[in-house]
């Protein structure tokens, strides 16, 4: 049975205060708290029995917004100098505090290291790395970090100089609450029950608005609503540390946020405190690191007035006045190693650095004179300048006083977006700021490393600033990168970056509403050194580096006329009264104006996007068969046409540089991908395969159209090869589809349409303006014999099945160009006519001026017969016609008729019958063949054959032989040698 309670009680651990240890305190504890749960009936719990351990325990809990809290430790690190576990619901973070036994000697600063871990295991997931494990610290981390060092690092005890590590790891995340808080809360209870001296305990809670209502500690997704959040770290009557990220909330808002923040925060101290009486450790008397007063005195008689000297001239520069100030430094030193005062020796850095801070906080609380000469209110002179280099998407030049920043914007895809593998928030970040603090900016020799927890910071902070004016992605979905390089630095890098990268977003063509200014605003004070209670102050605008280092407070506010968007203050000492902080967001508010207004000056709205060199960017969607294809084709679409393509949740994304860029991309894409089909749309395509009845096109990612005959011109068509063949790129329209569901396609669509006029004219006009190819028309062959019978054709509009050939041509030739389709089909074979045809669409046509238009002649008819018998030759017969030209000898009786029409001058072709041999003159010379004229006016036909006779030239008189008519009964020739 006292084993069956133990067990209950160790399922209780959030009931248990104490578990049973060897020890007085523990023993009464553990049966207080034993009491709670057990009958009150019985006797006690015996001891565990040998073998088993029960870890001793102690638990603090508070309630915060609704949301329960509790500080644990005793159970996990216990070697630690000082650990807690802290939780909130289902998120646990332990926070563990180690201590060096002693410390440099010469060091004269405090060697603070916090370092916050957020392994994935907490979230239950296997790192996606190659080894499988995490890498070096993210810039969440090193930001979480920053964010338990401030306000921590003012509550140890000056001259405090031992190495201090706090490590924070996330041991269980839900996905709810984001752990940087609960971290900054378990660190400062950890160095309570830690023997490190510490004016401790803090608070730190973050509160959000959603809908004007303010939040206490709001989830992840809270903060999505939110137009706030403020995490504020408090003591229990001093401010220590905020950082604000806002939608353009007004002065007085966050004030009443603040001041929410205030009591709320307070909350966390008592338990922290009463966690520290039951299970912390008694304090430990390190040695601190203090200049004598004998030492200081002599030290500050040496080197006030000289340091007094250089602070009222306001000629010094920021260097001149450093060298100066060395200058004062090497002189004291060489006095003090005459005399061998070692002690002083030891603490000069630090003594003459303290002599010249009490020299200029005097100047400034008594006087009001600055290091500069400006006013407490003052702004340094400005210079705005935008497109400074106009190759890049968005640049600005942004400088105040020395302080000088480049910024410049690279626009890219959603793709681009970056990756964050933290265990809250959003995966991915759209919109990216990377400050770079280069050494040359305050001409220092030092090696560059990598991720620089100043350059995260304030680099966050400025992109903080700026977020809040970006349009919405669905509006514009570009993901934005922007780089402050820091040229010059003399106070206020991140404020100037904020001004710099809101001008830089304008260049780029980005539709921001307005623009972001940010300034520093300061603080020096006097003090009671017994209570710490301020007594004297003044508030300072727009502060120099030199006057940051020496004062209270560093204030760093941006925002728009409308409100502030972004927040973050360090301070030095141990706490700044609130209504203090409040005070300062006025000056700032009328500094930040004077910045926007001096901004408005040079660029106060977006450029085109589209001007100069800025990315063009298009998004289109597909179905899940089309983005397999996207995906498989994306390497050869890049390669190809220089664009990059991006897949994102069915979303697919182009970006290129140029439009022509653009332009070839969605043509490659629509070309090997596809997009839906839509009636009246223009697709390129080619051509798969040809039929009598017209032409099968592959088009949009491998999808098959038809290209009936019909819709090959304007002008009828007697065959589809004369006017596109297998290969070839096509300009096609949809138009709908057939009863059949295939796709119909047009090329005529495409094609301007021309009128009979426009055409009559076309033929009276000189070729030499003419690309032809093929045969031009062939007139005034009507035959006069209006009871001549015709061959029939089917109709060129319906889809026909595959017929047998025939000499004579299905389709009725009206066009010059049919007489190719005619050549073609005559070919001996399909290869030879595919060479042919490939042959004439690579070459140029000779082009001559066409002759006058003769008179209209009595068009002349075939003979029935004569047409019926050439119909049956066998196909024996066709090859030798082929290779003769029809003529393998001239009977007697042609030579007697050639003489007749020789002789006679007034021929009429309405009389001409098949082996007619008559006189012709060259009308037109063509790719294939002549286009040739009688006496009469009457034009006919003859093709070229191979091997045979091709210079011919226009006018030229030949001696020809009828040997065929076609359907129309223009006579188609064979010339005689």
């Amino acid at each position: 049975m006292a084993v069956a309670s133990l067990r209950f009680l160790a399922r209780r651990r959030h009931h248990l205060r104490l578990a049973g240890v060897p020890g007085t305190r523990a023993r009464a504890a553990f049966l207080s708290d034993a009491a709670e749960d057990l009958p009150r009936a019985g006797p006690p719990p015996p001891p565990p029995p040998p073998g088993r351990k029960v870890l001793e325990s102690f638990r603090e809990e508070f309630e915060i917004g609704g949301r329960l809290i509790a500080f644990e430790t005793g159970k996990v690190a216990r070697f630690a100098n000082g650990s807690v576990v802290i939780s909130m619901e289902d998120t646990n973070v332990l926070a563990t505090v180690a201590a060096a036994k002693s410390s440099d000697p010469v060091r004269d600063f405090l060697p603070l290291t916090v370092d916050y871990q957020e392994k994935q295991f907490a979230q239950g997931v296997i790192p996606t790395t190659y080894m499988r494990r995490e890498g070096a610290p993210k810039e969440r981390e090193l930001l979480c970090g920053r964010i338990i060092d401030r306000p921590i690092r003012p509550l140890f005890p000056r001259g405090f100089y031992h190495d201090v590590q706090i490590t924070v790891n996330v041991l269980s995340s839900d996905g709810k609450q984001d752990p940087d808080v609960m971290a900054a809360n378990a660190s400062s209870a950890a160095l309570m029950l830690s023997d490190v001296p510490w004016n401790g305990p803090i608070g730190v809670i973050r509160v959000g608005r959603i809908d004007g209502n303010f939040v206490l500690n709001p989830t992840v997704d809270e903060l999505g609503l939110s137009d706030l959040n403020l995490v504020y770290a408090c003591s229990r009557d001093k401010t220590l540390m905020i950082d604000v990220q806002a939608r353009e909330i007004t002065e007085r808002d966050l004030q009443a946020g603040m001041k929410l923040a205030h009591s709320e925060a307070v909350k966390c101290i008592d338990p922290q405190i009463r966690l520290a009486k039951r299970a912390g450790k008694e304090k430990k008397e390190y040695k601190l690191s203090m200049i004598s007063d004998e030492s200081y005195e002599k030290i500050r008689t040496l080197s006030e007035a000289p340091i007094e000297e250089v602070f009222t001239d306001k000629t010094y520069g920021k260097f001149e006045r450093g060298e100066a100030l060395q200058n004062i430094t090497e002189s004291v030193k060489a006095k003090l190693e005459e005399e061998c005062d070692e002690e002083s020796l030891k603490f000069l850095p630090k003594a003459v650095d303290t002599v010249r801070k009490q020299v200029i906080r005097n100047r400034i609380i008594k006087e009001g004179l600055r290091v500069d000469g400006r006013q407490l209110d003052q702004v340094r002179p400005l210079f705005c300048e935008s497109s400074t280099y106009p190759i890049l998407h968005g640049s600005a030049l942004f400088s105040r006083g020395d302080t000088q920043v480049l910024c410049t914007v690279t626009l890219g895809a959603p793709g681009d977006a970056q990756r964050l593998d933290s265990i809250v928030g959003p995966p991915t970040k759209r919109f990216m700021l990377h400050y770079s603090f280069p050494p040359f900016s305050i001409n220092e020799v030092a090696k560059r490393g990598g991720l620089n927890r100043r350059e995260v910071g304030h680099g966050t902070l400025a992109e903080k600033a700026l977020l809040a004016v970006l349009p919405p992605e669905d509006d514009f979905p570009y993901t934005v990168r922007i780089n402050s390089e820091v040229m010059a630095s003399d106070g206020s890098t991140s404020m100037a970056s904020v001004c710099g990268g809101s001008m830089a977003l304008m260049d780029a063509g980005i539709p921001v509403r307005e623009h972001v200014a940010g300034v520093s605003v300061g603080l020096v004070s006097e003090s009671d050194p017994a209570t710490g209670d301020i007594s004297n102050y003044r508030i300072l605008t727009d502060i120099l580096g030199l006057e940051d280092h020496l004062g209270d407070m560093d204030f760093k506010i941006a925002g728009t006329r409308r409100g502030i968007t972004a927040i973050q203050l360090d301070i030095k000492p141990a706490g700044i009264p609130l209504d203090i902080v409040c005070e300062s967001l006025e000056p700032a508010r009328k500094a930040r104006n004077q910045i926007l207004d001096r901004m408005d000056q040079e660029i106060s709205s977006a450029r085109a996007i589209n001007d100069g060199s800025g990315p063009r960017l298009a998004t289109l969607s597909f179905s899940s068969d089309s983005l397999r294809k996207l995906l498989f084709h994306r390497k050869k679409i890049e390669k190809d046409t220089g664009a990059r393509v991006s897949v994102s949740d069915g979303t697919v994304t182009i970006v290129a540089k140029t439009q022509p860029i653009m332009d070839k991309a969605l043509e490659k894409v629509e070309f090997l991908v596809g997009r839906e089909i839509e009636v009246g749309r223009t697709y390129k395509g080619i051509v798969s395969s040809i039929k009598e009845y017209g032409a099968f096109v592959e088009f949009n990612g491998g999808q098959q159209g038809l290209l009936h005959i019909s819709e090959l011109s304007h002008e009828p068509v007697s065959k589809v090869s004369d006017i596109v063949s297998v290969g070839q790129v096509l300009s096609l329209t949809c138009i709908g589809q057939d009863v059949r569901g295939n796709i119909k396609l047009s090329l005529k669509a495409t094609l301007p349409h021309r009128h009979k006029k426009e055409l009559a004219s076309q033929d009276t006009a000189p070729l030499a303006n003419q690309d032809l190819v093929g045969w031009a028309a062939v007139e005034n062959m009507a035959s006069k014999d209006s009871d001549v019978e015709q061959s029939s054709s089917k109709d060129e509009d319906s889809t026909t099945e595959e017929t047998p050939a025939f000499s004579t041509p299905a389709v009725i030739i009206r066009s010059a160009a049919d007489c190719d389709a005619q050549d073609v089909a005559d070919a001996p074979t399909k290869k030879q006519s595919k060479a042919a045809s490939s042959k004439a669409a690579k070459s140029s046509p000779r082009v001559y001026k066409a002759a006058k238009e003769r008179q209209e002649a009595k068009p002349a008819s075939p003979k029935k017969a004569s047409s019926t018998s050439t119909a049956k030759k066998s196909k024996k017969g066709k090859a030798d016609d082929s290779g003769s030209n029809g003529l393998d000898a001239i009977p007697e009786q042609d030579i007697v008729n050639t003489l007749k029409c020789l002789s006679s001058t007034n021929f009429r072709s309405g009389s001409m019958k098949l082996g007619d041999v008559v006189t012709v003159k060259v009308y037109q010379i063509r790719a294939y063949g002549l286009v040739l004229e009688l006496s009469d006016g009457v034009r006919g036909m003859h093709k070229f054959v191979e091997n045979g006779r091709k210079d011919f030239e226009v006018g030229e008189e030949v001696l020809a032989k009828c040997s065929s008519f076609n359907a129309k009964g223009v006579p188609v020739f064979s010339l005689l040698d």
